[in-house]
Protein backbone atom coordinates (compact mmCIF):
# COMPACT_ATOMS: atom_id res chain seq x y z
CA UNK A 1 0.00 0.00 0.00
CA UNK A 2 1.17 3.53 -0.93
CA UNK A 3 2.19 5.73 2.30
CA UNK A 4 1.60 9.66 1.22
CA UNK A 5 3.52 12.36 2.79
CA UNK A 6 1.49 15.11 4.05
CA UNK A 7 3.56 17.64 2.96
CA UNK A 8 2.99 17.04 -0.65
CA UNK A 9 -0.17 16.97 -2.65
CA UNK A 10 -1.76 14.66 -4.17
CA UNK A 11 -2.03 13.92 -8.10
CA UNK A 12 -3.40 11.25 -10.32
CA UNK A 13 -5.89 8.53 -9.66
CA UNK A 14 -5.92 9.23 -5.69
CA UNK A 15 -7.04 12.83 -6.03
CA UNK A 16 -10.65 12.77 -5.14
CA UNK A 17 -10.38 9.79 -2.74
CA UNK A 18 -12.72 10.03 0.64
CA UNK A 19 -10.31 10.12 3.59
CA UNK A 20 -10.83 8.74 6.56
CA UNK A 21 -8.81 11.31 9.73
CA UNK A 22 -7.75 10.57 12.97
CA UNK A 23 -5.10 9.61 14.86
CA UNK A 24 -6.06 5.93 14.48
CA UNK A 25 -3.42 4.72 17.31
CA UNK A 26 -3.74 1.22 18.02
CA UNK A 27 -6.83 1.23 15.42
CA UNK A 28 -8.96 -0.02 17.61
CA UNK A 29 -12.77 -1.07 17.03
CA UNK A 30 -13.93 2.71 17.01
CA UNK A 31 -10.87 3.30 14.75
CA UNK A 32 -12.44 0.91 12.61
CA UNK A 33 -15.93 2.21 12.32
CA UNK A 34 -14.45 5.58 10.98
CA UNK A 35 -12.14 3.71 8.55
CA UNK A 36 -15.03 1.55 7.61
CA UNK A 37 -17.65 4.33 6.85
CA UNK A 38 -15.06 6.13 4.74
CA UNK A 39 -13.83 2.67 2.78
CA UNK A 40 -18.04 2.05 2.36
CA UNK A 41 -18.42 5.45 0.82
CA UNK A 42 -15.52 5.18 -1.41
CA UNK A 43 -16.61 2.12 -3.20
CA UNK A 44 -20.15 3.30 -3.12
CA UNK A 45 -18.71 6.24 -5.62
CA UNK A 46 -15.65 4.70 -7.09
CA UNK A 47 -13.97 6.25 -5.26
CA UNK A 48 -10.39 5.38 -3.61
CA UNK A 49 -9.87 5.18 0.34
CA UNK A 50 -7.01 7.11 1.96
CA UNK A 51 -6.71 6.50 5.91
CA UNK A 52 -4.91 9.37 7.54
CA UNK A 53 -2.46 9.39 10.75
CA UNK A 54 -0.60 11.49 12.95
CA UNK A 55 3.33 11.01 13.82
CA UNK A 56 4.32 12.01 15.90
CA UNK A 57 1.10 11.55 17.90
CA UNK A 58 0.13 15.20 18.63
CA UNK A 59 0.26 14.82 22.10
CA UNK A 60 4.17 14.12 22.22
CA UNK A 61 4.73 17.00 20.51
CA UNK A 62 2.74 19.21 22.86
CA UNK A 63 4.15 17.39 25.84
CA UNK A 64 7.59 15.97 25.09
CA UNK A 65 8.55 14.44 28.22
CA UNK A 66 5.75 11.91 28.61
CA UNK A 67 6.39 8.24 29.14
CA UNK A 68 6.35 6.30 26.05
CA UNK A 69 2.60 5.64 25.26
CA UNK A 70 2.40 4.34 21.45
CA UNK A 71 0.40 1.25 20.62
CA UNK A 72 1.12 0.94 17.10
CA UNK A 73 4.44 2.31 14.74
CA UNK A 74 4.03 3.34 12.18
CA UNK A 75 4.96 1.07 9.83
CA UNK A 76 2.29 -1.43 12.10
CA UNK A 77 -0.91 1.23 10.79
CA UNK A 78 0.25 0.80 7.46
CA UNK A 79 -0.65 -2.55 7.42
CA UNK A 80 -3.82 -2.74 9.24
CA UNK A 81 -4.85 0.01 6.93
CA UNK A 82 -4.10 -2.07 4.26
CA UNK A 83 -5.53 -5.08 5.39
CA UNK A 84 -8.60 -2.97 6.03
CA UNK A 85 -8.92 -2.23 2.16
CA UNK A 86 -7.35 1.63 2.33
CA UNK A 87 -5.64 2.53 -0.87
CA UNK A 88 -3.20 4.56 0.50
CA UNK A 89 -2.21 5.88 3.84
CA UNK A 90 -1.65 9.27 4.56
CA UNK A 91 1.42 10.80 6.98
CA UNK A 92 1.03 14.02 8.58
CA UNK A 93 4.17 15.17 10.63
CA UNK A 94 3.03 17.10 13.44
CA UNK A 95 5.60 19.80 13.96
CA UNK A 96 5.15 23.53 14.64
CA UNK A 97 4.18 24.22 11.77
CA UNK A 98 0.46 21.79 11.66
CA UNK A 99 0.36 22.67 15.31
CA UNK A 100 0.16 26.53 14.10
CA UNK A 101 -2.55 26.09 11.00
CA UNK A 102 -6.35 27.44 12.10
CA UNK A 103 -9.10 24.56 11.62
CA UNK A 104 -9.82 26.68 8.23
CA UNK A 105 -6.84 26.31 6.71
CA UNK A 106 -6.53 22.70 7.70
CA UNK A 107 -9.83 22.45 5.79
CA UNK A 108 -9.30 24.67 2.89
CA UNK A 109 -5.29 24.11 1.85
CA UNK A 110 -4.56 20.91 2.97
CA UNK A 111 -8.29 18.86 2.72
CA UNK A 112 -9.55 20.60 0.08
CA UNK A 113 -6.31 22.13 -1.78
CA UNK A 114 -3.41 19.95 -1.29
CA UNK A 115 -5.30 16.42 -1.48
CA UNK A 116 -8.15 17.15 -3.60
CA UNK A 117 -10.34 14.98 -0.83
CA UNK A 118 -14.11 14.69 -2.18
CA UNK A 119 -15.16 13.89 1.07
CA UNK A 120 -14.10 12.94 4.88
CA UNK A 121 -14.45 10.79 7.76
CA UNK A 122 -13.74 11.46 11.49
CA UNK A 123 -14.84 10.88 14.86
CA UNK A 124 -17.82 13.09 16.59
CA UNK A 125 -14.89 14.35 18.64
CA UNK A 126 -12.21 14.61 16.62
CA UNK A 127 -10.73 18.05 16.55
CA UNK A 128 -8.08 19.51 14.65
CA UNK A 129 -6.70 23.17 13.69
CA UNK A 130 -4.68 25.68 15.81
CA UNK A 131 -5.88 25.59 19.12
CA UNK A 132 -7.79 22.40 18.63
CA UNK A 133 -10.29 25.12 17.44
CA UNK A 134 -11.70 22.13 14.84
CA UNK A 135 -14.89 20.21 14.96
CA UNK A 136 -17.13 17.80 12.61
CA UNK A 137 -19.30 20.97 12.57
CA UNK A 138 -16.51 23.24 10.95
CA UNK A 139 -15.58 20.74 8.83
CA UNK A 140 -18.78 20.29 7.39
CA UNK A 141 -19.80 24.23 7.30
CA UNK A 142 -16.41 25.15 5.86
CA UNK A 143 -15.97 22.30 3.37
CA UNK A 144 -19.40 22.56 1.93
CA UNK A 145 -18.35 25.76 0.57
CA UNK A 146 -15.49 24.35 -1.73
CA UNK A 147 -17.15 21.07 -2.39
CA UNK A 148 -15.75 18.69 0.57
CA UNK A 149 -18.52 16.52 2.14
CA UNK A 150 -17.82 15.49 5.63
CA UNK A 151 -19.43 12.58 7.70
CA UNK A 152 -18.65 11.49 11.50
CA UNK A 153 -18.86 8.31 13.55
CA UNK A 154 -20.13 8.66 17.23
CA UNK A 155 -17.82 6.87 19.64
CA UNK A 156 -18.69 3.01 20.01
CA UNK A 157 -19.17 1.85 23.13
CA UNK A 158 -19.55 -1.78 24.77
CA UNK A 159 -21.08 -2.45 27.88
CA UNK A 160 -18.53 -0.71 30.06
CA UNK A 161 -17.62 2.21 28.78
CA UNK A 162 -16.60 4.18 24.99
CA UNK A 163 -13.76 1.93 23.44
CA UNK A 164 -10.83 4.12 23.19
CA UNK A 165 -6.91 4.49 23.47
CA UNK A 166 -7.19 5.84 26.43
CA UNK A 167 -8.70 2.82 27.89
CA UNK A 168 -7.02 0.18 25.98
CA UNK A 169 -3.73 1.76 27.38
CA UNK A 170 -4.80 1.64 30.66
CA UNK A 171 -5.41 -2.12 30.35
CA UNK A 172 -2.14 -3.12 29.67
CA UNK A 173 -0.91 -1.03 32.44
CA UNK A 174 -2.74 -2.90 34.97
CA UNK A 175 -2.14 -6.10 33.00
CA UNK A 176 -5.86 -6.47 31.98
CA UNK A 177 -4.20 -8.20 28.61
CA UNK A 178 -7.94 -10.26 27.60
CA UNK A 179 -9.57 -6.66 27.79
CA UNK A 180 -6.81 -5.01 25.83
CA UNK A 181 -6.64 -7.21 23.30
CA UNK A 182 -10.67 -7.37 22.89
CA UNK A 183 -10.83 -3.51 22.14
CA UNK A 184 -7.99 -3.65 19.87
CA UNK A 185 -9.53 -6.95 18.10
CA UNK A 186 -6.11 -8.63 17.85
CA UNK A 187 -2.96 -8.69 20.18
CA UNK A 188 -0.96 -6.07 21.39
CA UNK A 189 1.80 -5.97 19.47
CA UNK A 190 5.38 -5.01 19.92
CA UNK A 191 7.67 -4.47 16.61
CA UNK A 192 11.57 -3.69 17.27
CA UNK A 193 15.09 -4.86 16.61
CA UNK A 194 16.87 -7.28 18.73
CA UNK A 195 19.58 -5.78 20.39
CA UNK A 196 23.29 -6.76 22.19
CA UNK A 197 22.69 -7.92 26.22
CA UNK A 198 25.45 -9.06 28.42
CA UNK A 199 25.19 -12.67 26.69
CA UNK A 200 25.08 -14.32 30.27
CA UNK A 201 22.06 -16.50 28.65
CA UNK A 202 24.22 -18.24 26.09
CA UNK A 203 26.67 -18.93 29.22
CA UNK A 204 23.75 -20.75 31.09
CA UNK A 205 22.81 -22.57 27.91
CA UNK A 206 19.62 -20.10 27.70
CA UNK A 207 20.47 -17.55 24.76
CA UNK A 208 17.87 -14.98 24.67
CA UNK A 209 16.80 -12.07 22.42
CA UNK A 210 16.27 -8.47 23.74
CA UNK A 211 14.22 -6.32 21.95
CA UNK A 212 13.65 -2.31 22.64
CA UNK A 213 10.55 -1.21 23.78
CA UNK A 214 11.21 2.34 21.90
CA UNK A 215 7.87 4.62 22.39
CA UNK A 216 5.31 1.79 22.80
CA UNK A 217 3.52 1.86 26.14
CA UNK A 218 4.74 -0.38 28.91
CA UNK A 219 2.74 -3.08 29.77
CA UNK A 220 2.92 -4.34 33.54
CA UNK A 221 5.89 -5.92 34.29
CA UNK A 222 6.11 -9.57 34.14
CA UNK A 223 6.61 -13.18 32.57
CA UNK A 224 4.49 -13.76 29.26
CA UNK A 225 3.87 -17.00 28.41
CA UNK A 226 4.08 -16.48 24.10
CA UNK A 227 3.34 -18.44 20.70
CA UNK A 228 6.06 -17.35 17.94
CA UNK A 229 4.58 -17.59 14.29
CA UNK A 230 7.46 -17.40 11.76
CA UNK A 231 6.77 -16.27 8.22
CA UNK A 232 6.70 -19.87 6.72
CA UNK A 233 3.39 -20.55 9.14
CA UNK A 234 5.64 -22.04 12.20
CA UNK A 235 3.96 -21.45 15.55
CA UNK A 236 6.25 -21.81 18.14
CA UNK A 237 5.96 -21.51 21.85
CA UNK A 238 7.70 -19.82 24.19
CA UNK A 239 8.25 -17.67 26.98
CA UNK A 240 8.97 -13.28 27.33
CA UNK A 241 10.01 -11.11 29.70
CA UNK A 242 9.39 -7.15 30.46
CA UNK A 243 10.84 -4.97 32.72
CA UNK A 244 14.51 -3.32 33.61
CA UNK A 245 17.61 -5.05 32.19
CA UNK A 246 20.20 -3.73 35.16
CA UNK A 247 22.73 -5.11 33.00
CA UNK A 248 22.25 -1.76 30.45
CA UNK A 249 24.00 0.99 31.42
CA UNK A 250 22.20 3.22 32.65
CA UNK A 251 19.29 0.22 33.12
CA UNK A 252 17.47 -0.62 30.00
CA UNK A 253 13.34 -1.71 29.80
CA UNK A 254 13.31 -4.50 27.43
CA UNK A 255 11.30 -7.45 25.66
CA UNK A 256 13.38 -10.45 26.71
CA UNK A 257 12.03 -13.26 24.31
CA UNK A 258 13.41 -16.54 25.56
CA UNK A 259 12.23 -20.13 24.92
CA UNK A 260 10.66 -21.83 21.84
CA UNK A 261 9.39 -25.21 22.09
CA UNK A 262 7.54 -27.21 19.83
CA UNK A 263 4.29 -26.54 17.72
CA UNK A 264 1.81 -29.03 18.03
CA UNK A 265 3.29 -31.56 15.15
CA UNK A 266 6.35 -31.83 17.64
CA UNK A 267 8.96 -29.34 15.00
CA UNK A 268 11.38 -26.91 16.77
CA UNK A 269 13.26 -24.29 14.67
CA UNK A 270 14.94 -21.01 16.26
CA UNK A 271 13.08 -18.13 16.10
CA UNK A 272 15.71 -16.31 13.81
CA UNK A 273 13.51 -15.04 10.52
CA UNK A 274 12.30 -11.63 10.02
CA UNK A 275 8.86 -10.94 10.29
CA UNK A 276 8.53 -13.05 13.61
CA UNK A 277 5.20 -12.37 15.31
CA UNK A 278 5.11 -13.48 19.22
CA UNK A 279 1.61 -14.04 20.81
CA UNK A 280 1.04 -14.41 24.74
CA UNK A 281 -1.21 -16.93 25.92
CA UNK A 282 -0.46 -17.68 29.61
CA UNK A 283 2.33 -17.06 31.92
CA UNK A 284 5.67 -18.93 32.18
CA UNK A 285 9.94 -18.44 33.06
CA UNK A 286 12.10 -18.30 30.27
CA UNK A 287 14.19 -21.43 29.11
CA UNK A 288 16.20 -22.05 26.38
CA UNK A 289 16.72 -21.61 22.34
CA UNK A 290 16.75 -17.95 21.21
CA UNK A 291 18.01 -17.77 17.55
CA UNK A 292 17.61 -13.99 16.91
CA UNK A 293 20.35 -12.31 16.32
CA UNK A 294 21.14 -8.14 17.06
CA UNK A 295 20.16 -6.15 14.86
CA UNK A 296 17.90 -8.36 13.10
CA UNK A 297 13.88 -7.10 12.58
CA UNK A 298 10.86 -8.64 14.61
CA UNK A 299 7.95 -7.57 12.54
CA UNK A 300 5.57 -8.15 15.66
CA UNK A 301 6.03 -9.42 19.31
CA UNK A 302 2.39 -9.87 20.07
CA UNK A 303 2.09 -9.87 23.97
CA UNK A 304 -0.89 -10.83 26.17
CA UNK A 305 -3.64 -12.75 24.68
CA UNK A 306 -5.09 -14.14 28.04
CA UNK A 307 -4.89 -13.95 31.84
CA UNK A 308 -1.68 -11.98 33.91
CA UNK A 309 1.55 -11.81 33.78
CA UNK A 310 3.05 -13.39 36.40
CA UNK A 311 6.34 -11.41 38.55
CA UNK A 312 9.20 -12.93 37.33
CA UNK A 313 10.16 -14.15 40.97
CA UNK A 314 6.98 -16.06 41.06
CA UNK A 315 7.37 -18.02 37.76
CA UNK A 316 7.62 -22.00 38.06
CA UNK A 317 8.41 -24.68 36.15
CA UNK A 318 4.79 -25.81 36.68
CA UNK A 319 3.88 -22.51 34.73
CA UNK A 320 6.25 -23.38 32.54
CA UNK A 321 4.65 -26.71 31.54
CA UNK A 322 1.26 -25.21 31.37
CA UNK A 323 2.58 -22.79 28.48
CA UNK A 324 4.37 -25.33 26.52
CA UNK A 325 0.49 -27.54 26.98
Amino acid sequence: MIRLNGHDRIEGELRGAILALGNFDGFHFGHQAVAGKALNWARDEGRPAIIATFDPHPVRFFKPDLPPFRLTSLDQRQRLFADAGASAMLVFEFNAGLAGTTAEDFITALLVERFGAAGVVTGADFTFGKGAKGNIDLLRAVGAAHGLKSEAVRPISDSDDVISSSRIRAALKEGHCEEANRLLTRPFAIQGEVIHGDKNGREFGFPTANIDMGQYLRPKYGIYAVKGRLPDGRVLNGAASLGVRPMFDPPKELLERGSLWPDDRGRTAPFSARGGEVRRSGCAEAADGAGLRAGESVAGLNISVSGEPVEPRRASRSALRQAQG
